[in-house]
Order: C-alpha cells, then structure tokens, then sequence
C-alpha cells in the first residue's frame, strides 16, 4: 500500500523529510515500471489501480512542491557565465560588415 495512505487521525502531522519525498519517488518508479507491463501485455484493465495510486502520489508531492518557500538552487558556473555572455554574434564582434 501506498505510503500516501495516512489514518485521518494522523493527516497533517507527518513530517515530510527527503527521505520521505525519496521514497514516494521510487514508489512511483515502480508503479511506472508495473503499468507499462501490464500495458505490453495487453493487460490494461489491472493498470487502472496502479495509475490511481501513481496519480494520489504525484498529486501528493506537487502539493507538497507547492506548500514549499520557493528556494532555487544557485545557478552553476555554466549558467551563470552563459547569463553574462553575448550571444548575438555582433554584439561579440564576430559578425556584422
């Protein structure tokens, strides 16, 4: 069963932790890897608790995305030296007349 599953009593006062957020992620690696089985085999009609269970995950985990202070990770060097370059090819003297 779904780690999502939480006794009423108990929603709301779980701590969400990456360890907790790492496991619904493998779960739904696994129910991924179990849907797509069951779909080669032409056995569509057992996919269907797999996917609602994969769906209350993924809704589970954009909520708590969304509940989260929005923290962007600092830029790599790439990115940052890639911000602060020309791009265009006149604006770095290689183009133009």
């Amino acid at each position: 069963m779904s780690i999502v599953f939480v006794p009423k009593k108990l929603r709301g006062k779980a701590k969400v932790n990456q360890e907790t957020i790492q496991r619904l992620l493998d779960e739904n690696d696994q129910l991924i890897r179990c849907i797509t089985e069951y779909m080669q085999k032409g056995r569509a009609v057992e996919c269907v608790q797999y996917q609602q269970i994969l769906h209350r995950n993924i809704v589970y985990l954009a909520t708590i995305a969304d509940a989260s202070p929005d923290i962007m990770p600092p830029p790599s060097s790439d990115v940052a030296s890639n911000a602060t370059t020309p791009s265009t090819p006149a604006m770095n003297g290689y183009g133009g007349t």
